[in-house]
């Protein structure tokens, strides 16, 4: 059965989307950046790293709607704004998602949401 996940703290989607699903055993986080949790029109941090560590916190968030932790995170997609903060966004995930590390994909793009840095989407498994 699907149903839709909506994490604490987080804002709606500002879509037709939901902020995560879930499918059977796997759940699903949309992509997500440095929402600020006091103001959701606002973003956390100005560098790579403060963004993807707020970011990798909103991920957090949604999983835990289902009983999940970043150790159930089975696959991510990371979308940089520059691909030369790689090094930068690679010293936080490697801090916060321990071996065996997620499968990974990382894209660069020209714009993200609200003019972040650093987007991130997941693949969990409970």
């Amino acid at each position: 059965m699907k149903y839709a996940i909506n994490g604490m703290g987080i804002p709606e989607a500002i879509g037709p989307y939901s902020q995560g699903t879930t499918a059977g055993r796997l759940v699903f986080a949309s992509g997500q950046v440095a929402y600020d949790p006091e103001d959701s029109s606002k973003l956390v941090g100005t560098t790579v790293a403060e963004q993807t560590d707020r970011t990798i916190d909103v991920i957090e968030s949604i999983l835990a709607e289902v009983d999940c932790t970043l150790s159930d995170v089975a696959q991510t997609t990371v979308y940089l704004k520059d691909i030369d903060d790689m090094e930068e966004m690679n010293e936080v995930y490697a801090r916060r998602f321990l071996q065996p590390a997620p499968a990974r994909a990382v894209v660069a793009v020209s714009a993200l949401p609200m003019g972040a840095l650093v987007e991130m989407d997941c693949v969990a498994c409970r």
